[in-house]
């Protein structure tokens, strides 16, 4: 019985011995990237190229430019080139395009708000001011210049140095001139002098400046002063730049006793002032306000209401108002 019974326990050790795993603990890691594997290759987990695209489109419109080029918009005409159009942007279909009313103009007192406080009128040229300075002469063609008046009748005109000239502030300003030898002429500014025309510096037509000397002179020291002549238009006048419509538009003051220092649009219940140009219009690259009222203030501070003025591109449109004389 003792050899049996020792067999037998034997036996099961031997039994017991291979039941046991081997490793401790390694069947459960291993049955861990098994479950990771069954996971990482479910359905909807990867992307692969059967995977639908979004189904959602773009829905938002395209949208309209309203505004020019900046070459366009910032670009100064040579003395003899008027600045190029500006393409008009058009507007969406479910744009609505409200219709100009007719042209009226009127001064208005108590305006909406106070015209701009009169240190930030004063630019270079001041009212009451003596400059010193030298004029020199050109070839002024037919009157047109950088201030885009367009071509002139009277040619006592002057281009005034760029540094005075001041982003066409000076454009239209009356100046009396004034030689050594006594002799004096009013001119009228329509155009730019390029650098290096020094500060004081005016270039006279040749028909202006031989009413101070022979031309042979070349340079001539002079003093000048601004003036606010009684011989101005009895109304200035309102021109939109080619290619303006109601999308963009820029806006110019013809005929103004004095140099215009701001312009504004009446929009979304209040005055907009628009940023000028060296080219001398004042633009509203989204349109607003055009065709609408105007307010323009002078040097002086006045200002002055031009009831709407339909969008015009290029054609002069009178008003019936005018800046006092001062």
């Amino acid at each position: 019985m003792g050899i049996p019974l020792a067999l037998v326990v034997v036996g099961v050790l031997v039994l017991l011995a291979f039941a046991l795993p081997s490793g401790g603990g390694s069947g459960a890691a291993s049955a861990e990237p098994a479950a990771a594997s069954v996971a990482a290759t479910g359905p909807g987990t990867s992307p692969g190229a059967g995977a639908p695209a979004d189904p959602t489109p773009s829905t938002a419109p395209p949208s309209v430019t309203s505004a020019p080029s900046s070459a366009t918009a910032t670009a100064s005409p040579s003395a003899t080139k008027s600045p190029s159009a500006t393409p008009t942007p058009r507007p969406s279909a479910t744009t609505a395009t409200p219709t100009p009313s007719a042209a009226t103009s009127s001064a208005r007192t108590a305006p909406a708000t106070a015209p701009p406080a009169a240190a930030s009128l004063a630019g270079r040229i001041k009212p009451g001011a003596n400059y010193q300075g030298v004029a020199t002469s050109y070839d002024a063609a037919d009157g047109n210049g950088a201030c885009s008046f367009g071509p002139s009748g009277d040619l006592m005109i002057a281009a005034m140095n760029h540094t005075d000239y001041e982003t066409s502030r000076a454009c239209g300003a009356s100046v009396l001139v004034r030689a050594a030898n006594g002799a004096s002429i009013t001119v009228r500014i329509v155009n730019e002098c390029p650098l290096p025309c020094a500060p004081g510096q005016l270039d006279l037509s040749h028909e202006a400046f031989a009413k101070l000397a022979d031309l042979s002179v070349g340079r001539l020291p002079v003093t000048w002063t601004l003036l606010s002549p009684g011989t101005a238009p009895d109304t200035m006048s309102i021109r939109y730049k080619a290619g303006s419509s109601q999308w963009w538009c820029g806006i110019q003051v013809i005929g103004h006793r004095n140099p215009v220092v701001a312009l504004e649009v009446q929009s979304g219940g209040g005055w907009r002032q628009l940023t000028r140009t060296d080219y001398n219009y004042f633009l509203s690259p989204d349109g607003s306000g055009c065709g609408g009222p105007i307010r323009v203030t002078d040097l002086y501070g006045e200002q002055l209401t031009v009831d709407a003025v339909a969008v015009k591109p290029d054609v002069v449109q009178p008003t019936r108002v005018q800046f006092a004389r001062h």
